[in-house]
């Protein structure tokens, strides 16, 4: 009886002790990202499909791109979600190389709260007039010009904005710089701008949750927002002519263009005939050589395979939210930029 009453003792602490290693070796696994709202519906779903199939937990919290981006140079994160690339002075402060992978393409979709929820037409000069507090009342007659037969209120715009730090903004700015000569001159293209006019909110759901609780609102926001909240969207004359909706087929049409190198990866005000003119890509950060404190080869070995990962077969998650997958020239360019990343200079991917 003594025997065995040690014999179970014995394996008790054995069992214990390989479940503790266990969990440790879980533990330093275990990856950690924050950044863009952009994405975060994907994202989420991504992580979870591939927890599920590989174990490895991974969290992310949707804080915006720029606090993403804050957070990747101080290496409180493994990777940040960005909807723009750093610029020069966010690449000088990290001191070390980092990599930009494209994730996905996205639209950032213009929103507003009319009675009825009519189907409005929008032309960029329109949109620079509402958004620099030009245009004061819906049934202004730029509005009612594109949109004949459509019985428009005498009601105030209210402006809605990204308050944050938003690769959204971005997106939306950088079109907007493309499309109106007085946008590039008083606003330009950055990830936060000094409003005239409207008020702010945090992250895609502030913005979507503002314009749901103001009539006349209007807004800019990741399409997956919109959708979610079932509100109505608008379509945009974009480059040739058409007017657009966002829809995966025209964010697709959007991206199908040949770029010279992964830094040129803009698709705002697209050339392709019905590509709809408000898309962009997202992007995870990290950097190209993985050995720095707090990064084990471990972790950025299960780092790399997630950025593989995502690139190839979580591209089949996109569609159903509303993303669109990675066109196949951009994947391509994708795997030249995970093959580049290295751990002690030594490339991880052989």
């Amino acid at each position: 009886m003594a025997y065995i009453i040690k014999l179970i003792f014995m394996v008790t602490i054995i069992f214990n002790a390989l479940w503790y290693t266990g969990t440790v070796y879980a533990t330093q696994k275990e990856l950690s990202g924050a950044g863009a709202t952009f994405p975060q519906p994907f994202y989420q779903k991504l992580f979870d499909m591939h927890y599920r199939q590989y174990g490895i937990k991974v969290t992310y919290q949707g804080t915006g791109s720029g606090d993403g981006i804050k957070k990747i140079i101080n290496k409180a994160v493994d990777f940040a979600g960005s909807d723009v690339r750093m610029n020069e002075n966010e690449l000088k402060e990290t001191k070390l190389p980092l990599v930009h992978i494209p994730t996905c393409l996205g639209a950032v979709a213009i929103t507003y709260n009319l009675s009825g929820n009519p189907k409005l037409k929008f032309t960029p000069d329109v949109i620079a007039d509402i958004f620099l507090g030009k245009i004061a009342k819906w049934n202004d007659p730029k509005i009612a010009a594109i949109n004949q037969g459509v019985k428009l209120p005498d009601l105030a715009v209210n402006v809605i904005y990204r308050l944050d730090s938003s690769g959204t903004t971005y997106i939306f700015s950088d079109y907007m710089s493309k499309v109106s000569r007085e946008w590039l001159k008083t606003m330009g293209t950055d990830k936060s701008l000094n409003w005239r006019t409207g008020q702010g909110a945090k992250g895609n759901p502030g913005v979507a949750g503002l314009i749901r609780q103001i009539p006349g609102s209007i807004g800019y926001m990741e399409l997956i927002y919109a959708i979610g909240n079932n509100m109505t969207v608008g379509s945009i004359r974009n480059m040739s002519g058409k007017f657009i909706e966002p829809t995966t087929r025209s964010i697709e049409l959007a991206g199908n263009i040949t770029f010279p190198d992964e830094s040129s990866l803009s698709v705002t005000n697209t050339p392709v005939q019905y590509g709809y003119p408000i898309s962009g890509f997202s992007w995870i950060i990290v950097y190209k050589d993985l050995r720095y404190e707090g990064m084990t080869r471990e972790k950025a070995d299960e780092l790399v395979k997630l950025l593989w990962w995502i690139t190839h077969e979580g591209q089949r998650y996109a569609e159903p939210l509303h993303y669109t997958p990675l066109p196949k020239l951009v994947v391509s360019k994708a795997e030249d930029i995970i093959g580049s990343i290295t751990y002690n200079g030594i490339r991880i991917l052989k």
